[in-house]
């Protein structure tokens, strides 16, 4: 496995939300409630596709509810992949 030194800086980032997100239970729908952010967002900001803001990274830290340095630690582990009870789309309905 690649250490998470040689890892780009978002995709370490990401692993590390990811993997506070399931210390906590939550699917990337409950955080994204959390945060106000569309879960589409958050699930690029875990692949680290996406550079989010400062705003952004402490409204992350509170509905995580860490401070926001530990955003920054290194992810221990990899968590699995959690698939949700129940599919939800936020995207756009046929009319």
């Amino acid at each position: 496995m690649v250490s998470q030194r040689q890892l780009p800086p978002q995709k370490s980032f990401g692993l590390r939300i990811k993997e506070l997100r399931y210390e906590k239970s939550l699917t990337q729908e409950d955080l994204a409630d959390r945060t106000g952010m569309f879960r589409t967002y958050l699930s690029r900001i875990e692949a680290g596709l996406a550079n989010p803001t400062l705003t952004m990274l402490h409204t992350l830290a509170g509905a995580l509810e860490v401070e926001i340095e530990e955003l920054f630690s290194p992810a221990k582990s990899v968590p699995p992949k959690v698939k949700s009870a129940k599919p939800i789309s936020r995207g756009r309905v046929k009319r």
